[in-house]
């Protein structure tokens, strides 16, 4: 991996989802949008992303329980007055699926319930869910920045004003785990004789 220094460049995800990948309960993100495809490839704007995170949308229904219970209720249109940003990834992977029970058999590697699961293949039908793998680093100290009115609204990628340093950050999972991860992943996203149980 190219060494980066430092970064403006961010990803938007719900708070829980966040908390997922800095304590190492996921290395999974599942996308519809953000994404776009250039030259015929599936390609995120960035590889190397600050982990940004928005909490107006989150829907616990839409969570496994445990996750469902760390997400804290804000009414519509609130937002914080600053953002705390508490680690970076690399997106090292990236994995456009349409099959139901390609999905179903990754729901042991992410925070997200069967609802979730259908309500994003539903919505949009001919377009795939995202596989995102991201390896977390989390920053030495958390960064407060000022929230900004164009960084909300429906957008996954945006780019802060400041960029934050990225120097004295650790991974949240050692190489071999988080390689282990992939791999069992990867397994089960290429299985194409993966037939779910009748």
């Amino acid at each position: 991996m190219e060494e980066l220094i430092m970064t403006n460049h961010a990803l938007k995800e719900w708070a829980v989802a966040i908390n997922a990948l800095e304590t190492g309960k996921t290395i999974m993100l599942l996308r519809k949008g953000g994404i776009h495809e250039r030259n015929g490839r599936f390609e995120v704007n960035h590889k190397q992303i600050l982990l940004y995170p928005t909490f107006e949308h989150q829907q616990p229904f839409l969570l496994k329980p445990e996750s469902a219970n760390l997400v804290i209720p804000v009414t519509p249109g609130w937002h914080p007055e600053t953002v705390g940003i508490n680690s970076w990834a690399e997106i090292t992977d990236i994995f456009p699926v349409s099959e139901e029970s390609v999905v179903n058999a990754l729901l042991p590697f992410h925070i997200w319930n069967d609802n979730f699961i259908s309500d994003r293949l539903k919505w949009k039908p001919r377009q795939p869910l995202y596989i995102l793998l991201l390896r977390t680093y989390k920053l030495p100290q958390e960064q407060e920045i000022p929230y900004h009115a164009k960084y909300g609204g429906c957008k996954s990628w945006i780019d802060l004003d400041q960029p934050i340093s990225l120097q004295g950050s650790q991974p949240i999972l050692s190489s071999s785990m988080y390689d282990q991860l992939v791999a069992q992943i990867r397994d089960i996203v290429s299985d194409k004789l993966y037939a779910p149980s009748i």
